[in-house]
């Protein structure tokens, strides 16, 4: 073991882990961060075993980060917040894995964004990413709005925004729909066009998807109609969603995601006036749960 670890009672590990990559973070009690680190997916939804794999190979690389060894994973306290977890099935699998952690506390994504967002206090987020959904902490009690998954659900989200320029696209190229620019920007992003598309995109991963949402957000800001439609569905949905947050009321609301900033201008304006900015990642939430966790853990012995 890492002689440093001599020296702190407890070092804790953040993980956040969605569908398109798991962030770890290591801090000492005192919250300093001392290492971080970025791996591929670690949604269970979309493979247990890659999650597992993922939550492994960043914690180890925060900790080589941070100056310890790849073994000293067995004497950290890990907050683990994963995407997929809501589903009952999921969160158990996950909670009867045999982790190499000295102790692991599991919750969700949404929850550990929004104890990120507020500092680790009470509060709602949205957000808007590869996936969407609305999250609220408030008076110990939590609500979730959306979150059903692509493709039944994530409105608004890059998936969702990815998914529905393909429909348009080849909706177009048979002559059935408004012609418009995605399809130049989808045959130029993935080296085909007709049937191509499809071929190219069957049994695409939501993170496939996403990765052609900023092609809809070029066009929408260029003018191109099709485009604004798809971008205003999305937002109005959005809008809704922080609509059913900000009536109960949260102390804070944030807007999270690798789609926010760019989604914002299409958002209801009252709305987006309600946002603040969150105060820290949702790594960062992970380990205020399991600080939260471990201290309820240590008066109950």
């Amino acid at each position: 073991m890492n002689s440093a670890f001599k020296n702190e009672r407890t070092i804790y590990l953040g993980i956040d882990g969605g569908g398109s990559k798991c962030k770890a973070r290591v801090v000492d009690e005192k919250f300093r961060v001392l290492g971080s680190a970025v791996a591929g997916p670690a949604n269970p939804v979309h493979g247990i075993e890659q999650a597992i794999e993922s939550i492994q190979s960043s914690a180890q690389m925060a900790l080589l980060a941070a100056g310890f060894e790849k073994n000293d994973i067995s004497q950290v306290v890990a907050g683990v917040g994963l995407a997929g977890v809501n589903l009952p099935s999921l969160y158990q699998v996950m909670q009867e894995w045999q982790h190499p952690f000295k102790r692991l506390f599991l919750t969700t994504d949404l929850h550990i964004a929004c104890l990120g967002a507020h500092g680790g206090e009470e509060g709602a987020v949205m957000v808007a990413g590869t996936g969407s959904c609305g999250y609220i902490y408030s008076k110990n009690k939590t609500a979730i709005y959306g979150a059903h998954g692509f493709p039944a659900g994530d409105k608004g989200s890059g998936a969702w925004l990815g998914l529905e320029a393909m429909k348009a696209v080849l909706l177009a190229q048979d002559g059935l729909a408004e012609a418009t620019q995605l399809t130049e920007l989808l045959s130029a992003k993935l080296g085909t066009k007709g049937l191509g598309l499809v071929e190219v995109m069957v049994g695409a991963s939501p993170r496939k998807y996403a990765q052609l949402a900023p092609l809809v957000i070029e066009a929408a800001e260029k003018n191109d109609a099709v485009a604004v439609g798809i971008i205003r569905d999305g937002a109005c949905y959005l809008s809704m969603i922080a609509r059913k947050l900000l009536a109960d009321n949260p102390a804070r609301l944030s807007l999270l995601g690798g789609l926010s900033e760019r989604l914002m201008p299409w958002m209801d304006q009252d709305v987006v006036g309600r946002f603040s900015s969150p105060l820290d990642q949702p790594e960062a939430g992970a380990i205020y749960f399991a600080k939260k966790e471990m201290e309820f853990w240590r008066a109950a012995l």
